[in-house]
């Protein structure tokens, strides 16, 4: 896959690539246009913006550096293109009511990233990671001051769709930059292991009610086990899944090798071929 940025010069390649773009969109939508297309509204393009972006997501994981490939960067590059594409086709439709156009928004992003990195353009100096990030939630909630408006609440920019396992870490984050966090890792620790034994003694109770709220609470304090060490669950959960089917995906091409269909197998059997596999 030819590296057109490198070859053209990156902020020019960017510019034609961004304007090629623009120029489909508009034919798309125009006059003679994609009669599906013209209908479309924001708001019936946000499933497929979910759809593409998790679509990218699973693309850029399976990228990951240990197994990167030619064909596994290319599949990145495509689903990067899908997603802009949705991204530039939703801004086209509120530039057409004449609300905002896309380069209003890249704008107003530019120009936030400059004022939320006063360590990058300005002469702020931190010293750690922690002061970064507690200092980035003191210019957003300033920003709110100075439009006039009451500060937003610590929660108030959480997305409502975002998966429970995601959420988890995002509410831990912004709730340890607000400073309300357990004051060491030995201390969160020692609350993961509270939360435990509160969930065995909830499943001893057999109370369904009591060990699905157990259960969750010690999810979330696992969330935030995982933050503290750099970890993102839903990532780590995400490379597990991958790595189950990777295998599981192997005992069934043995089966099928064998001229046996996979359900046909002993339980010894495909734990051998587990086993197998995960020499691999």
């Amino acid at each position: 896959m030819a590296n057109s940025t490198n070859e053209q010069g990156g902020a020019e390649a960017s510019a034609d690539a961004l304007k090629e773009l623009d120029r489909v969109t508009d034919a798309l939508l125009g006059e003679g246009g994609c009669p599906w297309d013209i209908e479309q509204t924001p708001w019936t393009m946000t499933d497929y913006i979910l759809e593409e972006a998790f679509e990218l997501v699973e693309a850029i994981r399976a990228d990951a550096p240990e197994h990167s490939t030619e064909e596994s960067r290319s599949e990145v590059m495509e689903e990067l293109g899908d997603v802009a594409f949705l991204l530039q086709f939703v801004a086209k439709k509120y530039s057409q009511a004449e609300h905002f156009s896309l380069a209003d928004s890249l704008k107003y992003a530019a120009a936030k990233m400059v004022r939320r990195h006063p360590h990058v353009f300005g002469d702020l100096h931190l010293n750690s990671e922690d002061e970064l990030l507690s200092n980035w939630e003191k210019i957003k909630r300033a920003e709110r001051s100075e439009d006039g408006e009451a500060p937003k609440r610590v929660f108030a920019s959480l997305p409502k769709g975002l998966p429970p396992m995601l959420k988890a870490y995002r509410i831990n984050s912004k709730a340890a930059r607000a400073g309300f966090t357990w004051d060491s890792d030995d201390a969160q620790e020692a609350h993961l292991q509270s939360e435990w034994q509160e969930w065995k003694e909830a499943e001893a109770s057999g109370d369904e009610e009591k060990m699905q709220e157990e259960f969750g609470d010690y999810l979330f304090s696992l969330v935030e086990y995982g933050r503290r060490r750099g970890l993102k669950a839903s990532m780590a959960l995400g490379d597990a899944n991958v790595k189950f089917l990777r295998r599981f995906n192997h005992i069934e091409d043995v089966a099928r090798e064998k001229g046996q269909d996979i359900t046909e197998l002993s339980l010894d059997e495909m734990n051998a071929l587990w086993d197998e596999t995960k020499k691999k």
